[in-house]
């Protein structure tokens, strides 16, 4: 064969147009792997200036993210403190509105206590009033059951009560008009007692004050300007020396002779010191009579409770006594019965 020729290493026969066709091969495919490589290092080169690019790229958009960020957070934290500051004013004037709300309502319900106030005051004062009006009513009808004790109805001029007087035989002998204060004194009810005096056509007008001008306080009643004054604890002495002098006028008057002349002197004895004095006389009996009998009473409930007191020591010591000298005898004391225990106490 022409085509082969002998290795002079081995002394294998080789075909020199498959070795020469072999060797090719192996240069062709170690070129296409030469390119390949060459290309693939080109792509790498390329990949990684494209990559070192891209990382670039990739960086500068990464910072400018944390830029981003960093400018979102900070409008973020402005905003957030712009809110703070904007809720904080908000609530601050909603405290100030209702500190505001809440002041008017206090001296909203000041006011309305303070009128409250002034009307339990008032109402007070008014029932105080009524009161004292009932007490001069019930006394007089205790008092004086065969007269006619009648109250002035609410809304009707004139003064509280008026009494009719009457004698044992039940003959009209005059009227006293009553009325009660319970203020602070004032000049300008007698002038206002003598005009409903005048419109009752009343023989006497009392007035029952709480509070005393300062020349009757010391006594408790006395005459000024035409009125009768007395404090709560005088009237009813002052009532009964009034319509025993209304009485006797009466009587007096109707055995008159001359009348005009009579009623004259009647009218001046009425209105004089001496029947004043009188009636001041028998109120000041009868006031230190009532102060007596009070003091007797008190006296005497004082000594009660006092004497109760001892004879209940007395009492209890002696049980005391007994129930020791049985505990010590050994119960062979002899009984005594009002000393011993009953049996439901026992129980």
């Amino acid at each position: 064969m022409a085509n082969t020729i002998k290795c002079n290493k081995c002394g294998n026969i080789i075909d020199v147009a498959e070795q020469l066709a072999h060797d090719i091969k192996d240069s062709i495919v170690l070129e296409e792997r030469q390119k390949a490589q060459n290309e693939i290092d080109e792509v790498r080169r390329k990949f990684t200036s494209d990559m070192g690019k891209l990382l670039d790229e990739i960086k500068t958009l990464r910072e400018k993210d944390e830029m981003r960020e960093i400018e979102m957070k900070k409008k973020l934290l402005e905003s957030e403190t712009r809110i703070k500051e904007d809720l904080r004013s908000k609530i601050e004037d909603e405290h100030k509105l209702k500190d505001l709300e809440n002041f008017k309502k206090m001296q909203d319900v000041l006011k309305a206590n303070e009128e409250l106030k002034r009307k339990l005051e008032q109402g007070s004062q008014q029932t105080q009033g009524e009161v004292l009006e009932l007490t001069i009513e019930r006394k007089l009808k205790e008092e004086y059951p065969q007269d006619e004790i009648e109250e002035v109805k609410k809304g009707v001029r004139g003064a509280d009560v008026i009494q009719k007087v009457f004698d044992k035989n039940g003959k009209p002998c005059g009227s006293i008009i009553w009325e009660s204060k319970n203020a602070k004194w004032s000049e300008t009810w007698i002038s206002k007692l003598k005009e409903d005096q005048r419109q009752a056509r009343a023989d006497l007008a009392v007035l029952v004050s709480v509070d005393l001008p300062a020349e009757i306080k010391e006594k408790g009643l006395g005459y000024k300007n035409g009125v009768w004054i007395a404090g709560i604890t005088s009237f009813v002495s002052l009532s009964l020396s009034l319509r025993f002098n209304l009485i006797n006028l009466y009587h007096e008057k109707e055995n008159l002779t001359s009348v005009d002349e009579k009623m004259k002197i009647l009218y001046k004895y009425l209105t004089g010191q001496e029947f004043k004095l009188r009636v001041e006389g028998i109120v000041e009996s009868f006031t230190i009579l009532q102060e007596d009998i009070e003091k007797e009473k008190r006296w005497f409930s004082s000594k009660w409770a006092r004497q109760e007191k001892e004879i209940r020591r007395v009492i209890d010591h002696t049980h005391g006594l007994y129930g020791d000298l049985q505990g010590v005898t050994g119960r062979n004391l002899l009984d005594i019965k009002s000393l011993e225990i009953k049996d439901g106490a026992q129980k």
